[in-house]
């Protein structure tokens, strides 16, 4: 495995092609429930994820450490949201998915050991995504909100970078192409029309 030290990180807004659009963040506003209730079962995937790689990919240790505390702290996440939705006496129950993860999966290439780097950069793109839209969703949100989402993006941040570091030192090489595609897929779902909105949706198919 390379030496992560050898690795420049690029920055969030570096790594993303284009911020959340205005008509999605209106729309927020107009949807917390939804919001809300989307965003744990995000937190709840989330952590899944990170479990399932931990079985996936058992030889690599680095990974097994940062995954294990990743779920720890996407769980932890997902009982604050709980709490939030109990609080506002709204109801967590089932939602469909958004279109953004299976775009962004499409992409990963299907033999090892791509398959995994790919899989992890995904992860890089999903927790820089959802990093932005915490940010840019906050200082529309009353204040209890407002402070929720601005205590996560420290964390968010160093899950997209933990994402990053484990797929840059698994493939030993320069992944400039494979963030590429990945950051035209995220794009693609970021300023795409949906139907349905949700925390990873793209530009509600209203405003178009």
């Amino acid at each position: 495995m390379a030496d992560q030290s050898q690795w420049s990180l690029p920055e969030r807004d570096e790594f993303l092609l284009c911020a959340t659009p205005r008509a999605w963040l209106d729309k927020a506003v107009q949807q917390l429930d939804i919001l809300l209730i989307d965003h744990a079962n995000c937190e709840k995937k989330a952590a899944a994820t990170a479990v399932n790689l931990m079985f996936r990919y058992t030889e690599h240790l680095d990974l097994q450490n940062r995954m294990s505390r990743l779920a720890r702290e996407e769980l932890r996440h997902f009982e604050q949201v709980l709490a939030l939705l109990k609080k506002r006496n709204i109801a967590y129950r089932p939602l469909t998915a958004s279109n953004y993860a299976g775009i962004m999966r499409a992409e990963v290439r299907t033999y090892e050991p791509v398959r995994m780097i790919d899989t992890l950069v995904v992860g890089a793109f999903i927790e820089a995504r959802s990093c932005e839209r915490f940010e840019a969703i906050a200082p529309l949100l009353d204040d209890e909100l407002k402070t929720f989402y601005l205590s996560l993006l420290k964390s968010e941040a160093r899950h997209f970078q933990d994402y990053l570091t484990l797929a840059m030192n698994a493939a030993g090489y320069d992944l400039a192409d494979r963030i590429a595609v990945f950051a035209e897929a995220d794009r693609r779902a970021v300023e795409g029309y949906d139907t349905e909105f949700r925390f990873h949706s793209g530009i509600p198919a209203d405003r178009c």
